[in-house]
């Protein structure tokens, strides 16, 4: 038995796609359909109805589902207890997080209340959405911090978990302040001269929000970049190179400075609900010190 096999099933059953559920493993499909058939190999039953589409569970996967997604849980979290004994130090607080939270808002937080939990030590996963949501649901971080929006379905079970809305910020359609005089860029204009636009991969949750957010209209905007995160795309527009939507906390110094403008309404504005979660009962004491501070 591989506790891999264990995480590839458990990724399997949310996705029900071969193919999507091997890119988030990041191994290769024939790798991971391998894995899969070793643990069906392993119990004597099939798990997987692979004649349908898409895939579903069969009786025997719908019932062991649960044992495996305890069984990962269970030995993700002995081992970390068993390595912080053996060094005699607190176990980490493992976070995963969106990278764009992760530097805009986690680092500044945990600095904010270190002071405050004595020995505290945190490891952060900082990756895409899917996996920030499988790494909380097979048990290898104990919170995961990500945006949610009302038009964007969530991806994981929530209702599994513990929650915790931190805060609302807005995302802004934004350019750079000379770029934008320069070129008259509005999305509320008369839509003559397109506007540069620098995208969000429409398959990432914030590509998604900006989807949502621009609904039927047709804003005069051509894409000219695309990049899943956005820390790249900021940068693209502090140099002048088009609009983007950027969460507020992002260029949060920049508007301030003026360096950058909003170049639409609040009609095109998004909110983003910063949440929390978690397995309430799986915490440690430092653990639940953490929940209570953030």
């Amino acid at each position: 038995m591989d506790i891999n096999w264990l995480r590839d099933f458990t990724c399997l059953a949310r996705t029900l796609n071969f193919t999507r559920a091997s890119e988030e493993r990041n191994i290769t499909q024939s790798a991971f359909s391998r894995r899969i058939k070793s643990l069906e190999n392993w119990l004597g039953m099939p798990l997987i109805k692979r004649s349908t589409y898409p895939v579903q569970l069969t009786e025997a996967g719908q019932q062991f589902l649960p044992v495996a997604q305890e069984a990962i849980a269970s030995l993700t979290d002995i081992r970390q207890v068993l390595r912080a004994q053996e060094q005699g130090v607190t176990a980490f607080q493992r976070f995963a997080v969106l990278h764009t939270i992760s530097v805009n808002y986690l680092t500044r937080r945990i600095a904010e209340f270190e002071d405050l939990i004595p020995n505290l030590r945190v490891r952060v996963y900082s990756d895409n959405l899917r996996t920030c949501c499988q790494l909380l649901s097979d048990g290898t971080c104990d919170f995961l911090l990500y945006y949610r929006h009302q038009d964007v379905q969530p991806v994981f079970e929530e209702k599994q978990f513990a929650r915790k809305d931190i805060g609302v910020e807005l995302m802004y359609p934004v350019a750079e302040s000379g770029a934008a005089r320069a070129g008259g860029w509005d999305l509320d204009g008369d839509g003559r001269q397109p506007i540069p636009y620098l995208s969000y991969d429409p398959s990432s949750f914030l590509g998604t929000v900006v989807d949502q957010t621009i609904g039927n209209r047709t804003p005069p905007l051509a894409i000219r970049y695309m990049d899943a995160l956005t820390e790249a795309i900021k940068r693209r527009v502090l140099s002048g190179s088009g609009m983007a939507w950027l969460p507020e906390s992002v260029i949060a110094e920049e508007l301030a400075a003026g360096r950058v403008t909003i170049i639409g309404g609040p009609d095109w504005q998004a909110p983003l609900t910063l949440s929390l979660f978690c397995s309430r009962d799986r915490l440690d004491e430092t653990g639940q010190k953490v929940w209570n501070a953030l």
